[in-house]
Parts: C-alpha cells; sequence; structure tokens
C-alpha cells in the first residue's frame, strides 16, 4: 500500500521519466540503422578503390553508356589529341571511308581541363560525326597515355557488343577490310595479335623513360602501340582489373606486363608495320605506323586507283619473325625476305 501511494504522488515523474528512456532507446536504434546502411555501401570485395573512376560515363553525347545496344565485330579505337583535327579528318576520308556495319570507329580524346574553345569545337565535331569517344574525368596528355588505355577499354567493355578491338594512332593507317576478313576466321579469345618486341631495353631517358620499372632490365614481350588486336574478353580482363593494374610511361608496355601472366595467344605478324619508324611499304603490311598525312592519301589514292597499298614498295628497314622458343633478348633477329 505504501509502495501504491509512492506511485500515484509521483506519477507524473514517473511518466517523463519513461518517456525519455523510451526516446533514448530510439535515438540509439537509429544510429546502429545508420552505420548498418553506411556499411552497405561500401565498395564490394574484389574492387580496389580507384577503379571506381574509371567506370565513370563518358558524357552525354557519347553513344548510350548503359546499356549494350552498340555491337561490331571489330570495334576501332584511334586515340587522337583534342587539336588534331585535320589527322581525323584524313582518317575518316580514306581509310575509314568505306566500313561495313559490322565495324565500329571512334577516336579517343580525354576532355578534362580543356578550355572552352577546345570542348565547343568538339562538340561541333561529335555532332558531325559522331564518332568521337570523350573522356571527361581524364586529362588528354603523352604522360596519361596509358590511363587512356584503361579509360577506353573499360568504357568498351562496358557499351559495347564487339569480338575484336584494333588500336591505333591517329598516324595509323590499316587495311580495314583485310583484316576484317581474316578475324572471321579467328577464335575471337584470347588473342593479343601485333608486331611484338621482346628485346627492347628499358628506357632511363627522354619521354619514354620509365622511372618504376623494376621487373627487368628488359621490358616483357609487348605488340609495338602503332596498332594491334585484342579480342573482347582481354579487354574485359583488363576492365575488370584496372584497380589493381600498374602504369608505366609507355602504354604499349605496360599492356605487355599486364597480359604476361595471362594464357593468351600472342601472335606476331610483320605485316604490321608498327615500330617506332616505318620499314617502308609493302602491299602485304595491315597496318602501317607513322604515316604523314599526304602518306595516308597516297595509299588511300592507289588502292582505289590499283588495288594495292604501295605507289611503290620500299624497304627503309629489315623486319623479323619472333622467335618464341628462346628468350625474349634473342627473339628478334632481323633478317631479308620478311616484310
Amino acid at each position: 500500500m505504501h509502495l501504491l501511494r509512492l506511485v500515484c504522488r509521483h506519477k507524473t515523474a514517473l511518466v517523463i521519466g519513461t518517456v525519455c528512456s523510451f526516446a533514448v532507446v530510439l535515438v540509439f536504434l537509429a544510429k546502429c540503422t545508420s552505420e548498418t546502411l553506411k556499411q552497405g555501401h561500401q565498395d564490394p570485395p574484389g574492387l580496389a578503390p580507384h577503379a571506381i573512376a574509371l567506370q565513370s560515363h563518358p558524357e552525354n553525347h557519347n553513344p548510350p553508356s548503359t546499356s549494350k545496344d552498340l555491337s561490331a565485330l571489330l570495334v576501332v579505337l584511334i586515340t587522337t589529341g583534342p587539336k588534331y583535327t585535320e589527322r581525323r579528318s584524313i582518317i575518316r576520308s580514306t581509310w575509314l571511308a568505306k566500313r561495313d556495319s559490322d565495324v565500329l570507329a571512334m577516336f579517343v580524346v580525354g576532355t578534362q581541363g580543356l578550355p572552352n574553345e577546345d570542348l565547343q569545337n568538339l562538340n561541333t565535331e561529335q555532332g558531325r560525326h559522331k564518332d568521337l569517344l570523350l573522356l571527361p574525368d581524364l586529362r588528354d596528355s603523352y604522360e596519361n597515355l596509358t590511363l587512356k588505355l584503361l579509360h577506353m577499354y573499360s568504357w568498351l567493355d562496358q557499351n559495347v557488343e564487339f569480338k575484336f578491338v584494333l588500336k591505333a594512332d591517329d598516324d595509323t593507317f590499316a587495311r580495314l577490310d583485310i583484316l576484317k576478313e581474316e578475324l572471321k576466321g579467328k577464335e575471337p579469345s584470347r588473342l593479343y595479335w601485333g608486331f611484338f618486341s621482346g628485346r627492347g631495353r628499358v628506357k632511363t631517358a627522354g619521354k619514354w623513360r620509365e622511372s618504376s620499372w623494376e621487373l627487368c632490365d628488359y621490358y616483357l614481350p609487348y605488340a609495338l602501340g602503332g596498332g594491334y588486336i585484342l579480342s573482347a574478353d582481354l579487354v574485359h580482363y583488363i576492365h575488370i582489373s584496372a584497380g589493381y593494374l600498374k602504369t608505366w610511361q609507355s602504354e604499349d608496355v605496360s599492356l605487355g606486363a599486364w597480359l604476361a601472366p595471362v594464357d593468351v595467344r600472342r601472335t606476331h605478324d610483320p605485316r604490321f608495320d608498327t615500330e617506332y619508324k616505318s620499314r617502308g611499304c609493302n602491299n602485304k603490311y595491315l597496318v602501317t605506323h607513322k604515316q604523314s598525312l599526304e602518306d595516308m592519301l597516297e595509299k588511300h589514292q592507289t588502292l582505289q586507283r590499283d588495288g594495292r597499298l604501295c605507289k611503290e614498295e620500299v624497304k627503309l628497314r629489315l623486319s623479323y619473325v619472333y622467335d618464341w622458343s628462346v628468350p625474349p633478348s634473342q627473339c628478334c633477329q632481323r633478317k631479308d625476305g620478311i616484310p
């Protein structure tokens, strides 16, 4: 009875105390729920933090970025700079002039930090030709070529249903008609096709200087970057591994290192004239690097008129067939009689 009288006398205080206790419990539960939700939004396992940046979609004036409604047998990605309008124009009017619907060609440009005038010019060009792949999260520079490779292959893997990709530069001339026909007969998996080097000494000076190369005293075997072909599965591998891949100064050297431990078919082909300077002109060439605008026009006109690549075949340097049975430093003995 005494306890009952106390409860009645202090019932207001008890009600207030009960409400306060209930409020404290609600605050505690809300805090726990908030922390749980935050944990649920962390990076998924296996995805390195800076891989997220590579998944950013190109600007809205690029092709659609969420569904793979673009498709092609062969995609051609041509790395170019913001101001190289004339080079792109010549390529469009020469070796890209006649291509089938199963070939998708795009010029790749980084747009981060560009002046408004350059952006406006690129938007005008895109509106006219609709063949630019603009990368808004990439500053376009020679030092960023390897990052450019990662960005463009990641975009490609996310947005296009394809079997093969030809990576080329804006001073490259390619025989798309022959490449496409030969690719129809190739297995669309694990293909790494180009002109390989295995005895390249690591550069210690100049614009190709590698300050962080620690693997060995030579570069690992790689296809020279003026033009090579990858199958779609290798592009996918690069995309999903991007957050873990080390980038070196040279993009082609980097690709060779990334694929070094992978079970791929490295196909050396002397018809890829993709060294640091051209070996000349041979009618068998499929890809020719280091071409001036005049060179491209002449090759295109000769093909149109005579059905062959060269006005006159010229050999400036000997070529080689890669010997995969010996150490890479002994791989590449130049001999006569090779295109």
